[in-house]
């Protein structure tokens, strides 16, 4: 029962396997018969109008977009910017106006507890200048809320603003009762 498999194989290889005659004619033709045969696409004209609509409806929607501020720019006169009214966290809402009246009180009450003297003026001087950095970038802020409605970012930016300016304060009178002592200045910057 046990054969060489060599042997197999070369015996195997003496057989010739021819193909029935016509074979791949009928199959060809069984194999078109059994799948459909596959249309060509065609467009008609109402795909394509619609096509070119919509690609002039986006290409008009790109060029406005893109082209809004260059176009429709309108100079504005320095008398119409002072006319608007800015707006402050107390036009936002009841709660930040609380916050808002905190802040700038506690901020008049530092600056009218302060009082200048030799030894201090060119530390005042100095904070008062930052101050006045943070008063006009507070101003500024107050235009961008105006300009482009209340967010939580610019919202959170002129609390901060307000918070800085107190702190500063503190720090004013801290150092100016340490030099007032008769202690070094150890002024720090912001």
């Amino acid at each position: 029962m046990a054969q060489d498999i060599r042997d197999l194989f070369k015996n195997d290889n003496m057989l010739e396997d021819t193909m029935p005659v016509n074979h791949q004619d009928r199959f060809l033709e069984k194999l078109n018969t059994a799948l459909p045969k596959q249309q060509k696409k065609t467009f008609s004209w109402l795909q394509i109008a619609a096509s070119l609509l919509l690609l002039i409806g986006l290409s008009f929607g790109a060029y406005k977009y893109f082209n809004l501020n260059v176009n429709n720019s309108i100079p504005v006169k320095v008398a119409d910017v002072t006319a608007i009214e800015t707006k402050t966290l107390g036009d936002v809402s009841p709660g930040l106006k609380k916050v808002e009246d905190y802040y700038l009180a506690n901020i008049n009450l530092e600056l009218a507890k302060m009082k200048p003297t030799a030894e201090t003026k060119d530390l005042f001087d100095g904070y008062l200048e930052q101050l006045n950095g943070l008063n006009t970038e507070y101003k500024r802020l107050s235009e961008e809320l105006t300009a482009s409605g209340p967010n939580e970012l610019m919202v959170n930016a002129l609390i901060d603003n307000l918070k800085m300016r107190l702190n500063l304060l503190y720090r004013l009178r801290e150092q100016a009762a340490t030099l007032g002592k008769g202690g070094k200045n150890s002024s720090k910057s912001i």
